[in-house]
């Protein structure tokens, strides 16, 4: 007997045409799959009927374990089994404080190294284990191969973060039909829900990240206005103030990674605990030395994360800022992420916004949903039109003289997007320019990121400032940049993809934001500094060239005048003194007039000398 596939009018394609599309949430504490079956976005279901699968992975000398199976071998096996790897993954080892991981840690400026039985892992290859999972699930659930996912990751995401995320879903064997920002999927799922228009703020705790995104929502268009938030500060932060209150409570001196665990552990219980009760009362025997005797009230929880709760809240409001718009023009705000269940961090965002909170989906499925929305959509089952619009979290640019960052591609600027500048040569017959591509809100290239760095050859050898070199940046829709310089008389050009070996630090992204408002003033002033100084240098080897080229040209008053005015400049330029170098270089550039006119009325002699009157084109 055949079996009919059934489906409301305008809700499934044909069997033959259907793509098998899942969403991905790739998250710190727990991870989750969904598809749209039948026109309506639902989480998947793993064999043990749980919906949540654990970003746990434990590896053994002759087995690897993925979810709640490693999540129970956490205690008695931490340093073979690995939890919050999102944390980890797209950095170095300076980027992260080791003394929270029950893990051996290792590793260089490229990548991260767990030392485990079945040997070294990284980031990638333990993510990569977590989305075989899924993907395993996924296949199970629908009966089919897959065609395609969508994988959501943090708004804060940097490049190598997101190069990182692509690399682990590419080793999972699974086909990325594109990242999307887990605040801009939580917005789909809530916007096609609910068919809502305006502005949202999608404020996103999870267990190791946090977005707030401010989104317009028109006509299937979600436009990101702005986003701020801290890639290192979720869930796991509010746990790790409980075991500090624990240590610090009980007198506890920690150095045993199996007990490490278990207070992580209980730290954990606790706060998940709070979220339903007023007070939790501990009474737990760690072992014959460690017993554990003491109560923690909601209120007090509350007093010791008010320093990370205070964070979230003023990354909202930097957020609103940037977008040029006021709480009262908010017409809703959404909850997503587990960590957002805490009273404390509800009753912050509540006050905040002075409206009720949209928290009819379940914070922690949300992001897959809407991201299956978008894979649907991508894989080509159904006509829908629905545009996402992300934005870039931070600016880009390029190093130029005087180590000054010219901005390229501005922060929050709307994704896809490509914009190019064109630049010249510095010196005669200049035949290569390095392309220095940096990330950051500082004016010098010190105080900002650098990303890569190429070189441009085959520029034709003109006088200074004749070529022309254009510089193009492109942000594709999954945040991950390319770069490319073209000369535009020959066409000669050089390209380069973006790929870092590591992440910015958490601390370093914050930093960036925090100074670029911080030290506008001070930035302001170094880079007009290195202007007058670059345009005083300039003149300079201009002048000095000149001397050499035509010295019969001037008379002894004029050269010891031109030669005086030289000595001044360039002892003024090893100053800090704007004012006076742009007042040496104007004395200077008024001082060779004359010099100038005659070796330009010598150049046009020259050029003339023999030809006819005719034989000239005006």
């Amino acid at each position: 007997m055949a079996l009919l596939q059934i489906s409301e009018p305008g809700k499934s394609t044909m069997p033959h045409e259907h793509r098998h599309a899942v969403g991905i949430d790739l998250g710190t504490t727990n991870s989750l799959v969904a598809s749209v079956i039948s026109g309506t976005a639902s989480i998947l279901e793993q064999k043990n009927k749980e919906r949540l699968l654990p970003s746990v992975v434990n590896y053994s000398s002759t087995n690897t374990l993925v979810g709640s199976e490693a999540k129970e071998l956490q205690i008695n096996n931490p340093h073979n089994t690995i939890s919050s790897v999102k944390r980890l993954i797209g950095k170095n080892l300076s980027d992260i404080d080791t003394k929270y991981y029950s893990l051996d840690l290792k590793g260089d400026d490229s990548v991260i190294e767990i030392q485990t039985d079945q040997g070294v892992k990284n980031p990638v290859e333990v993510s990569s284990d977590i989305l075989k999972k899924l993907k395993e699930t996924a296949e199970e659930s629908l009966g089919n191969e897959l065609y395609g996912a969508v994988i959501t990751v943090p708004a804060y995401f940097d490049d190598a973060q997101r190069q990182a995320t692509k690399d682990s879903a590419k080793l999972a064997g699974i086909n990325v039909l594109r990242l999307i920002n887990e605040p801009t999927a939580a917005a789909v799922a809530y916007g096609l829900d609910q068919n809502k228009a305006g502005n949202f703020v999608i404020f996103d705790l999870g267990g190791g990240t946090f977005d707030v995104s401010i989104l317009n929502l028109s006509k299937g268009i979600f436009e990101v206005q702005a986003t701020h938030g801290d890639a290192n500060l979720g869930g796991d932060d509010y746990d790790q103030i409980i075991f500090k209150w624990l240590c610090k409570n009980n007198e506890i001196n920690i150095s045993d990674a199996k007990i490490k665990q278990q207070l992580f552990s209980l730290s954990r219980d606790i706060k998940e605990a709070l979220t339903n009760k007023t007070s939790v009362k501990i009474n737990e025997k760690i072992n014959e030395k460690i017993h554990i005797q003491c109560e923690l009230s909601q209120k007090e929880f509350e007093i010791i994360t008010k320093d990370l709760t205070k964070k979230t809240v003023d990354s909202t409001r930097q957020a609103l800022h940037d977008a040029g718009l006021s709480v009262s023009e908010i017409q809703g705000v959404v909850m997503v992420g587990g960590s957002t269940r805490m009273p404390c961090i509800q009753s912050a965002v509540k006050d905040f916004f002075k409206q009720p909170l949209l928290n009819n989906l379940n914070p922690d499925e949300v992001v897959a949903l809407g991201a299956a929305q978008q894979a649907n959509i991508l894989a080509g089952n159904t006509n829908d039109s629905l545009l996402l619009l992300d934005v870039t979290p931070l600016s880009l640019g390029i190093e130029t003289m005087g180590d000054i960052v010219e901005r390229i591609i501005p922060r929050n600027s709307t994704l896809p997007v490509s914009m190019g500048q064109a630049f010249t040569t510095y010196k005669d017959g200049q035949t290569a320019m390095i392309i220095h591509v940096v990330q950051g809100e500082r004016d010098l290239v010190k105080d900002c990121r650098s990303l890569a760095q190429f070189t441009l050859k085959g520029i034709p050898p003109l006088v200074a400032g004749a070529a022309k070199i254009l510089v193009t940046f492109q942000v594709d829709a999954d945040g991950l940049l390319s770069v490319s310089a073209k000369e535009l008389s020959t066409g000669i050009q050089s390209a380069i993809e973006v790929k870092p070996s590591y992440g910015l630090s958490d601390e370093k992204i914050k930093k960036m934001l925090e100074d670029s408002f911080n030290l506008a003033n001070e930035d302001k002033e170094s880079r007009a500094l290195s202007e007058v100084k670059i345009e005083g240098l300039q003149l300079l080897e201009m002048i000095e060239n000149a001397i050499k080229e035509d010295p019969d040209l001037l008379k002894d008053t004029e050269l010891t005048l031109l030669q005086k005015n030289l000595s001044e400049l360039k002892k003024s330029l090893e100053s800090s003194n704007r004012d006076h170098i742009e007042e040496l270089t104007k004395q200077l550039n008024e001082s060779s007039q004359s010099f100038a006119a005659k070796r330009m009325d010598r150049s046009i002699h020259k050029a003339l000398t023999g030809k006819s009157i005719n034989s000239l084109e005006f």
